[in-house]
């Protein structure tokens, strides 16, 4: 078996097959160009067609919809604050923790009003992750009436958030 793969990609390639290569390659279309008008192409095989630029999506050109909070406004921010809070605890080295900042900012987004969202940096703030025995992160807590109601350790799905909030707003 191996020797009949061999003798196949061993052959040297002659005219006739590059010249069915080349035409095949031709008949594919170009999934990326515009229409062109033939009649100038066919007199000037040597123009290259210009394509207008691609319009760009940009995906991160808005703020964090989660406010970073420090020891200095924990108080008032987090635990007398009138309505639920989620905090994620995070650090700037740590990869999981900016996928959680993904979906901590479209909670922040969808929750707009009902739910105040905050992240607290454990490198700048120690003394509140220890507080709250964040021994790793990213952990994300949610407090109600200043009172740690749930918390989820570690990078989940978006649902597992979304549950963990339901459960506290019922609460």
């Amino acid at each position: 078996m191996a020797s009949i793969a061999t003798s196949l990609y061993s052959q040297p390639l002659t005219s006739s097959r590059a010249a069915v290569r080349h035409k095949c390659q031709q008949s594919k279309p170009n999934r990326l160009s515009f229409p062109i008008n033939f009649n100038t192409a066919k007199k000037a095989t040597n123009r290259t067609v210009q394509h207008p630029p691609l319009p760009l999506k940009v995906l991160c050109g808005r703020g964090n919809r989660a406010t970073a909070v420090t020891r200095d406004s924990w108080e008032k921010s987090v635990l007398k604050s009138d309505i639920p809070v989620l905090v994620e605890f995070y650090a700037s080295w740590c990869g999981p923790c900016r996928m959680v900042h993904r979906v901590i900012d479209e909670i922040a987004a969808e929750y707009d009003g009902k739910l105040k969202c905050f992240v607290l940096n454990t490198d700048n703030d120690l003394q509140i992750a220890e507080e709250y025995e964040i021994k790793a992160v990213p952990v994300v807590l949610l407090l109600k009436n200043g009172e740690k109601r749930e918390s989820v350790v570690g990078t989940m799905p978006k649902e597992f958030y979304i549950a963990a909030i339901e459960r506290v707003m019922q609460s």
